[in-house]
């Protein structure tokens, strides 16, 4: 199926609910919880989750939801988890993507890293304008959410990084609960990165142009920072509150 044709699929609102709860929860989730998610039947939702996959927004896949193996542990349930494949339309059609890589592919072998990450912390600057650096990591969720990198709250599993995490009760950490604030190494994590096509080929120079334009974003002199740690299938920047300040 064609992009225009596969994104033409989310005109149905159903439809539409349950590919954003679905591509939100960044684990696999199974037709009982999108339907609940979504407020209709197991059998509509199953129905719609089914056309998403063929349309190739969705991919799906089997797994036990209880829990166990062996005899007694029921039958695998169907899951589905966002498509790792990107869609676009353009009208009229544009190559935006062979231009970011011509330019980085000309930066990185011209030596322009310096160049290009001092670029990106002025643009992340520009769009943060006026106002003050970010002011906690609640804020900072906001911000990135706005930007497309579908940000989450990550409780990690040691004690530190718990500063900043207070008033984000409303964030949802990787597994979809509430996370609970003082909980141990509070960093926000984002399940995509706005350059990914280019980053996969140039990892180092995009990834650093990434972090550079998040620092300009976020500022770099207030309660939070942002730092690389990459994960495999998500951005390569984290932001966490700051070891250093007064606030």
């Amino acid at each position: 199926m064609n992009d225009i044709d596969a994104i033409a699929m989310l005109q149905d609102p159903v439809r539409r609910r349950l590919y954003e709860y679905v591509a939100a929860q960044g684990r696999e989730v199974g037709r009982n919880e999108a339907a609940e998610a979504a407020g209709v039947a197991r059998t509509l939702a199953a129905h719609h989750l089914d056309r998403l996959t063929e349309a190739g927004l969705l991919e799906s896949g089997s797994r036990r939801l209880t829990g166990r193996s062996g005899p007694g542990a029921g039958r695998p349930a169907k899951v589905y988890t966002r498509a790792r494949a990107e869609r676009s339309v353009s009208l009229p059609a544009r190559d935006y993507l062979t231009a970011a890589e011509l330019l980085a592919e000309a930066a990185e072998q011209a030596g322009l890293d310096a160049g290009l990450y001092a670029a990106a912390g002025r643009r992340g600057e520009e769009l943060r304008g006026s106002a003050a650096p970010c002011g906690g990591l609640e804020e900072a969720v906001e911000m990135l959410a706005g930007r497309g990198y579908e940000p989450y709250l990550d409780g990690g599993e040691s004690g530190e990084g718990t500063e900043g995490t207070e008033g984000a009760e409303g964030v949802r950490d990787a597994e979809g609960a509430a996370a609970t604030p003082g909980a141990a190494a509070a960093v926000v994590r984002m399940r995509n990165c706005p350059f990914h096509a280019v980053a996969e080929r140039f990892p180092p120079l995009v990834c650093g142009m990434n972090l550079a334009l998040l620092e300009g974003l976020l500022g770099v002199d207030g309660p939070v920072r942002a730092r690389m740690d990459a994960r495999p299938g998500e951005c390569c920047v984290v932001v966490e509150a700051s070891k250093n300040n007064d606030h």
